[in-house]
């Protein structure tokens, strides 16, 4: 059991880093798709999307190219002290990328649903760009950026691709429960396997189940 509860342990903290790092970046992607009509609007969009549709593993060699030594942003992170791949940090960065995309299009459409007029007023009330946003944009849009919050910790729970050939899957160090159930599978173990996927399905449906209850609130507002 306290094997158990170390693997929950660092998959709650992976995922929870994850979201947490993701959140800044997320809601100035989503805010500025919201209110961007300009041409090649398609093109961001796709892209960012990307990470939902290609395989998880091509997502992580991408990152394993990247980060590694010989890759850009190894040789600049080397030249720095600091190393990421198959590291803790590592698991953090590719539960990150695979879960914002969804944050990114959750929270742009609680952004799109604030009617741009109540910004205009605060505006003409002097209030500064950024301090609208905090005041009235971001209070109004929140069901939806948690939503997406959520959606991306959910997703981050589960990463399991990308993580593994970017982070490898190091027992103590690198190793989720997604990572930790391959494992066992591999090694003959099913019976830990499939007790393990039954701690990461009742983790599912908690931080799935919270996503539609804000959701369900969502929907009644609209419709109110």
């Amino acid at each position: 059991m306290e094997g158990v509860a170390a693997l929950v342990s660092f998959t709650i903290w992976v995922a929870t880093l994850a979201t947490l790092l993701i959140l800044p970046p997320g809601l100035a992607v989503a805010y500025a798709l919201a209110r961007w009509e300009g041409p090649g609007k398609g093109v961001v969009e796709t892209v960012l999307t990307l990470p939902l549709v290609l395989p998880p593993t091509a997502v992580g060699l991408v990152l394993l190219e990247l980060l590694g030594r010989n890759g850009p942003l190894g040789r600049v992170l080397d030249a720095w002290g600091m190393e990421v791949v198959f590291t803790p940090k590592a698991v953090v960065l590719a539960s990150a990328v695979m879960a914002f995309p969804l944050l990114v299009r959750s929270a742009r459409s609680g952004f799109e649903e604030v009617d741009p007029r109540l910004v205009a007023v605060a505006r003409t009330l002097g209030d500064s760009r950024t301090r609208a946003f905090f005041r009235v944009t971001l209070p109004l849009a929140w069901r939806g950026v948690l939503v997406g919050a959520l959606l991306a910790f959910s997703r981050a729970l589960g990463e399991f691709g990308a993580t593994v050939l970017v982070a490898g899957n190091i027992p103590g160090r690198t190793q989720t429960l997604s990572l930790a159930i391959f494992q066992r599978t591999q090694l003959g173990r099913d019976a830990e396997a499939l007790r393990l996927a039954g701690v990461a399905a009742l983790l599912a449906f908690v931080a799935v189940f919270a996503t539609e209850a804000v959701t369900r609130r969502r929907g009644r507002r609209v419709r109110a």
